[in-house]
């Protein structure tokens, strides 16, 4: 019997092509959007989790607080090198380093940029290179006792940050002073960490007179310890050494449940905001399935009388039109998926070539295509409820006598 239901509604949506078409379009641009958004939120997602595997669960990182933006865009506190050394006597902390970041004038073959510049420990440059998850793909990195070297992100050589790519060998002028490129690193995915300039931190304290200020510090602890009784120990030594409260705390620390848990809600917020976009579209489209329907029981009325007249009953008419609507439904959500996966994997392609990176990726898991196909079935089907309800309770002599 429900075969027959579903014989006879492709039937009618057959002979209906151009107002099929018209009225699935409102639901199909609604779940293409909903499926691009989810789809690319779980694909950032994704890549996230992997930037936090690579990072690990044995370290963690602590920022002033008064800092805004990214380091080195200056703030009201700063970590000292006197922090480093109280954290690396903490019980559990195995090993230290840190960061301080400046902005600068950088000249190559006469042309100016204004990028990123990071002062680095040659020292403690493992546990560094470990946390930002930094490779070599030309050259070496700055070493032990280095000056006037510097090594230059992915970007410099393989981008179009000057005209003309940086290789190894060249000097280029950071603030009008000349520095010697030892390497060019490995590409990490953002554009940000693609473009940055690291050096020596005594370069650093020379160039830019920084003195002591760190900007961030990077802290492992040892194997089996943990992280968060670790984290405890050093944010209370740390109060202790700057001489403030639990109330006046100016430094954050950041584990990676912590950072992790903070982006999540990031996306799942902007993932919603979106989806609500998307979903004005949706309502569009039931709108239009029910406004179809509708116009389809007026234009059908003696053919119900005709089903009713040869034994059709009101729940059978009912299940026709319900499943006439849902197949609307299903078949615009259909399109959209399609629709969808090819605009997802399109903004990821154009923003992989524009920006060169590799952090935002389309997913599309088996449950969020089905899910997308059930919910364009069930939109359409509740859009004809009530035309589908209204057919059902046409009276047959009624129908028969409509012209």
């Amino acid at each position: 019997m429900i075969s027959d239901y579903f014989k006879i509604a492709i039937k009618n949506l057959r002979k209906r092509k151009l107002r099929s078409w018209l009225t699935m379009l409102g639901i199909f641009i609604s779940i293409a959007t909903i499926f691009t958004l989810i789809s690319l939120s779980l694909g950032l997602q994704g890549a996230i989790n992997e930037q936090f595997k690579i990072l690990g669960v044995y370290k963690f990182f602590i920022m002033p607080k008064g800092q805004l933006g990214a380091p080195g865009t200056g703030g009201a506190v700063e970590l000292t090198l006197k922090d480093v050394n109280v954290i690396d006597k903490i019980s559990g902390v195995k090993d230290v380093s840190y960061a301080t970041v400046a902005n600068a004038k950088v000249d190559f073959n006469k042309q100016t940029r204004y990028l990123m510049v990071i002062g680095i420990p040659t020292d403690r440059l493992d546990l560094f290179k470990e946390f930002t998850n930094l490779k070599i793909e030309d050259g070496r990195f700055i070493e032990k006792g280095e000056i006037g070297k510097v090594a230059l992100g992915y970007d410099y050589k393989y981008g179009n940050i000057f005209w003309k790519p940086i290789i190894i060998g060249e000097s280029i002028l950071i603030n009008d002073k000349k520095f010697k490129v030892k390497g060019i690193l490995g590409q990490i995915g953002n554009p940000q960490d693609d473009k940055n300039i690291y050096m020596s931190i005594e370069d650093m304290k020379s160039l830019f007179n920084t003195g002591d200020r760190i900007d961030e510090i990077i802290v492992q602890i040892n194997s089996g310890e943990n992280i968060k009784d670790v984290a405890d120990r050093v944010e209370k030594k740390l109060v202790k050494s700057r001489g403030v409260t639990e109330k006046t705390e100016d430094f954050s620390i950041l584990t990676p449940e912590e950072l992790l848990k903070s982006f999540g809600n990031i996306l799942t917020i902007i993932t919603a905001f979106l989806a609500g976009i998307a979903a004005i579209s949706l309502i569009v489209g039931g709108v239009g399935i029910a406004n179809t329907m509708y116009t389809s029981v007026i234009e059908r009325t003696k053919e119900i009388g005709v089903m009713k007249a040869i034994g059709a009953k009101n729940k059978d008419i009912l299940w026709i039109f319900l499943i006439e609507s849902g197949l609307l439904g299903l078949a615009g959500a259909i399109i959209g998926v399609v629709l969808g996966y090819g605009l997802s994997n399109g903004i990821v392609y154009i923003v992989t070539k524009s920006y060169n990176t590799n952090l935002l990726q389309a997913a599309a898991p088996f449950y969020l295509v089905i899910g997308c196909l059930v919910f364009g079935f069930l939109i359409g089907a509740i859009s004809g409820v009530l035309p589908a309800w209204q057919a059902s309770k046409t009276k047959i002599v009624d129908a028969l006598r409509y012209e």
